[in-house]
């Protein structure tokens, strides 16, 4: 009987405890964290804005601290920046996607073979990184697309009947819309979501153990799903009740953790501004490209340090949907379960020849 989705927990714990401290080996640690983060495998969490209202007190005579470095600079120079940093951005999202495609491979393969190696899965997994990279493209088109045309139709319809120009008068028909609105916005959301995390968790090991495209193993996966709707239906829901507790606790920990950093961080930011403005340095291109390169590897500190308190729930998912698919998915399942060996062949035990007892000895002439 394969595992249900609660099953699957109780080895997916044992698993993860294994290949965590039995023996603890802080490499390992730091090199599943890294695996994590660039496979995309930390939760997303929301941020703390400011209020829209919230302006920074100001003093006489700092108004013009943004002005001495700026205002000499041409426009033209302004629209240049911004093209470099869109299209570096363009570049760098792609270059991400595609370390990101090649390390979800990695992070499959650390958790069944219970050993991080970075370099030698990187070089195995090129192809099937490709694959998977090629399909999360479409799968951004799409979606992207999807939402275009949902939010698109809905505000041409509304512009066309002239809502828009009188809302007033259409009050209860743009109220109506933005509720339906909302919740198909929603629908198509939760959707998306489920696809990608049903490629990550039951496609990519399709793809890693038989070399096969993602529409191939999708095809594959949409059969075993409508054959046990129910099994795949509780896996999502259980999965989602898994990560909510995950992230509540990961939530409070990471929360300590950015006070922790933050706080020092303030600090320094704060006495390096009232230095500069002391030295009479003001914003330019180039004190701007400091603070913003300052800034991201700050960013990049607090995520790795939030990816190694995560490194627990990096193992555990992985290899929860391992266990639950392994049940489902035989070439999976021959690697977590593997056939004991045959029994070493007893060669038959003959008994020895029968050998007539000795005569006795013959007794001696008598005289």
């Amino acid at each position: 009987m394969p595992f249900s989705a609660v099953d699957a927990i109780s080895p997916a714990l044992e698993h993860t405890k294994r290949q965590l401290s039995q023996p603890f080996r802080f490499g390992q640690w730091i090199r599943l964290a890294f695996v994590g983060l660039l496979a995309g495998e930390l939760s997303s969490g929301g941020g703390c804005n400011a209020p829209a209202n919230f302006h920074m007190p100001r003093h006489p005579g700092t108004g013009h601290f943004l002005a001495p470095g700026l205002s000499g600079i041409d426009p033209l120079v302004y629209a240049a920046l911004i093209a470099v940093v869109v299209v570096a951005a363009f570049v760098l999202g792609i270059l991400l996607m595609y370390i990101s495609s090649v390390m979800r491979f990695v992070l499959f393969d650390s958790v069944l073979a219970k050993e991080c190696r970075i370099r030698q899965y990187w070089a195995a997994r090129q192809g099937a990184g490709w694959r998977y990279f090629l399909w999360k493209l479409l799968y951004t088109l799409l979606t992207f697309g999807a939402f275009i045309v949902l939010l698109g139709i809905p505000a041409g319809l509304a512009f066309i009947l002239g809502w828009f120009n009188q809302p007033k008068q259409h009050v209860f028909g743009l109220v109506l819309g933005g509720i339906v609105l909302f919740f198909a916005f929603a629908t198509l959301v939760v959707v998306m979501a489920v696809i990608l995390v049903l490629t990550k968790d039951f496609v990519i090991p399709q793809m890693a153990l038989e070399e096969i495209g993602a529409i191939e193993g999708w095809q594959r996966l949409w059969t075993m799903m409508k054959a046990e709707k129910g099994g795949y239906a509780g896996y999502i829901g259980m999965k989602i009740v898994l990560a909510i507790g995950a992230a509540i606790v990961l939530g409070i920990v990471g929360f300590i953790l950015a006070l922790i950093i933050l706080i020092p961080t303030a600090g320094v930011v704060f006495a390096a501004v009232v230095a500069a403005k002391s030295a009479g340095v003001g914003w330019t291109v180039y004190t701007i490209t400091l603070a913003v390169v300052a800034g991201s590897a700050l960013l990049a500190v607090f995520l790795f340090m939030t990816s190694m308190i995560s490194v627990p729930a990096i193992v555990f998912f992985p290899a929860y949907s391992v266990y639950f698919f392994a049940a489902r998915y035989p070439r999976l399942g021959a690697i977590i379960y593997p056939a004991p060996p045959a029994p070493l062949p007893i060669a038959p035990v003959f008994p020895p020849p029968y050998e007539p007892p000795p005569l006795p000895p013959t007794p001696d002439p008598i005289g």
